[in-house]
């Protein structure tokens, strides 16, 4: 599985070439319908889509950019080679802290399980303030809600973020290096979390009872939200993403059978991440912008964040009441 998410994950120039969304392409088909662009992770949105048949009778069309990781898909946005993003809250906060230019459109929400410390099983690691002195790999790169994760624990917990050692890997690389034995901690998330634990690893903690915000947003750059036709394509868009996510979680055995077929993933993986996998799509509120505040002012007072972001002047409600 994680040999086919690392196929699917071509290196940016290629991915342009490959899915003629760079700048010399058209957003409106030979049939006059608008065409968005939509990023994705790993094919999760796909597979929810495709699995509940939300997209059916569209009046547009979906092109899907594909990326192993958000960062990749950010600077995708950034190129105009996608309208939207896919992340969870703290991979939106860099991007927006970096200058891409889009706004948050729409709240996602789970429990945080979806994302862990994984350790080694030989690793030694009994609990977080065993991670003193250690090396934390974090997927997929500075600014993952994985990173996150790790500096609430360490706070929570009486260490400072400079008692451990950062590196940065992308996680089929982490996952590779973690299954020969090259990783004692891996703070990782998705179907990547699930393989590690699948290979032998123990969970050390995930981010659940409010280790995480447990918010994702989808955005939308600011070029497609300035225009009206793909605006109004991508408001559509929200409505039968969420009715997608609300088929999710009243169907896990059924979006369970989809990730298996479409990812590539096994029965055990594919079970957790269908359990895991964010259940509903949210207005972006002021409830919501507060709590990922939180969350970037965290970040930024151990310097991941540089400069901080104001989370509500990041967002544009009108897409989704």
């Amino acid at each position: 599985m994680i040999r086919r998410l690392a196929l699917a994950a071509l290196s940016f120039t290629a991915l342009l070439a490959l899915t003629g969304c760079g700048s010399g392409s058209s957003d409106t088909s030979a049939d006059g319908q608008v065409t968005l662009t939509v990023g994705d992770q790993a094919k999760t949105l796909q597979t929810i889509l495709a699995a509940s048949g939300a997209l059916k009778g569209a009046k547009y069309h979906v092109k899907w950019a594909e990326f192993e990781g958000a960062a990749p898909l950010f600077q995708a946005v950034q190129a105009g080679a996608a309208d939207t993003t896919y992340s969870a809250d703290l991979p939106a906060l860099q991007a927006l802290s970096g200058g891409v230019r889009f706004k948050n459109v729409a709240a996602l929400k789970n429990d945080g399980r979806h994302v862990g410390i994984v350790v080694s099983k030989n690793s030694g690691i009994k609990s977080v303030k065993d991670l003193k002195g250690q090396k934390v790999v974090v997927s997929s790169a500075k600014g993952s809600v994985a990173e996150y994760l790790l500096a609430n624990v360490l706070k929570q917990n009486g260490l400072s973020y400079s008692d451990v050692q950062v590196q940065y890997l992308l996680p089929t690389d982490a996952q590779a290096a973690f299954a020969s034995g090259k990783i004692k901690a891996w703070a990782t998330f998705g179907v990547y979390q699930a393989v590690g634990l699948e290979q032998g690893g123990r969970l050390l903690i995930d981010g659940a009872d409010g280790r995480t915000s447990g918010y994702g947003f989808i955005g939308a750059s600011d070029k497609a939200l300035a225009d009206a036709p793909k605006k109004a394509a991508l408001a559509d868009f929200l409505q039968r993403l969420g009715t997608a996510l609300k088929w999710t979680t009243s169907h896990q055995a059924a979006y369970a059978k989809a990730i298996q077929t479409r990812n590539g993933a096994d029965a055990s993986v594919a079970t957790t991440l269908a359990s895991a996998a964010y259940g509903q799509l949210l207005p972006v509120t002021s409830e919501v912008n507060r709590t990922v505040q939180g969350v970037a002012d965290l970040m930024n007072g151990i310097g991941v964040l540089d400069p901080n972001v104001d989370v509500a002047r990041a967002a544009d409600a009108s897409l989704l009441k």
